[in-house]
């Protein structure tokens, strides 16, 4: 059965797959000679080998039809059709560039294989995003969501942050109550939106500190992993919090990014802009690339300026922290 939480519409485009990849190798199989017929082209000497391919592609509809009850769980199915739908073209085209076969042939690509590359890859997109989720990968996060719905969010985030170790060995909700915190969540030490993030961090490092406020980088990754990331962007020694279940992450609600808001146009451009020329690079990534980051102003144990990022290229407003 489908993991709670899993958007139902990808097992029904699986299963219109299925339906039509059985009817497309039924009748391929027992009209082998329809489609020569229909694009003009001479029937086949052997059409045995024309009715083995309506076979494989029935097949394949059997195991849409599988891959439909669980597809996060059966993604290699869909994986596998994803490839066979983008080949498919790709043959035909040489094919029909080199008058091996007629153009009028490609009517069957549409609905063979162009109409499932959106979905096929939607679909792929989700089963990413839901096993890269930290909440979905062991029973202890599911009781954490779990006893965090049942209390007020206030609630949430005083005890989680009294269960947050920060890197000096103190908990998160005491060095609230004696300090004015800057948390500053990044979402992957390769990122390069998150690299662009600790420059602007350094560079207004002193300013903060001459106000009193106390910056903390919250990260994915494991203490080890935070110190290198701090070493290089020349924040060593600053306070950090390895938090790689995610779940100060989700009681501070930030969210896990949409396609739009990791992939879109601004994105790209942006991504560019910073790792290309500004020269902040990429890495390798450690921990949920889906999700988002974001700043929080906190004193006294209490949240008084919030900027969740809008998409993954959003930038920490410094300026307006500091006002």
């Amino acid at each position: 059965m489908l993991p709670e939480r899993t958007p139902k519409w990808p097992a029904f485009v699986l299963r219109a797959a299925a339906v039509y990849n059985i009817a497309w190798g039924i009748w391929v199989i027992a009209f082998p000679n329809h489609l020569f017929e229909f694009s003009g082209i001479d029937l086949p000497n052997y059409p045995g080998i024309w009715q083995c391919v309506g076979m494989i592609v029935g097949v394949y509809g059997i195991g849409y039809w599988l891959a439909a009850r669980d597809y996060v769980r059966h993604w290699p199915i869909v994986v596998v059709g994803l490839i066979g739908k983008i080949l498919g073209p790709i043959g035909f085209l040489h094919s029909a560039i080199n008058g091996l076969l007629p153009w009028s042939w490609g009517v069957t690509l549409l609905t063979n294989d162009l109409i499932w590359w959106l979905p096929f890859a939607g679909i792929l997109y989700l089963v990413a995003k839901h096993q890269s989720d930290p909440l979905n990968q062991s029973a202890m996060h599911q009781a954490i969501r779990e006893a965090a719905a049942s209390r007020t969010p206030d609630q949430s985030l005083e005890q989680i942050s009294r269960h947050t170790l920060v890197s000096d060995g103190t908990n998160l909700w005491e060095l609230g109550l004696h300090k004015k915190l800057l948390l500053v969540f990044v979402r992957h030490a390769g990122c390069t939106f998150c690299r662009e993030t600790l420059n602007e961090l350094k560079k207004k490092m002193l300013e903060l500190q001459s106000r009193g406020i106390t910056p903390v980088v919250v990260h994915l990754g494991t203490p080890e992993d935070g110190e290198k990331m701090l070493d290089r962007s020349g924040l060593t020694g600053v306070l950090a919090i390895s938090n790689p279940n995610a779940d100060l992450y989700r009681a501070y609600e930030l969210k896990r990014g949409q396609l739009s808001q990791l992939l879109g146009p601004r994105m790209w451009w942006r991504g560019f802009k910073s790792a290309i020329i500004e020269g902040n690079g990429t890495g390798a990534m450690v921990g949920d690339g889906f999700q988002l980051g974001g700043a929080f102003l906190v004193e006294n144990g209490r949240i008084t300026k919030s900027f969740p990022a809008k998409d993954a290229s959003d930038k920490v407003p410094f300026e307006c922290i500091l006002e």
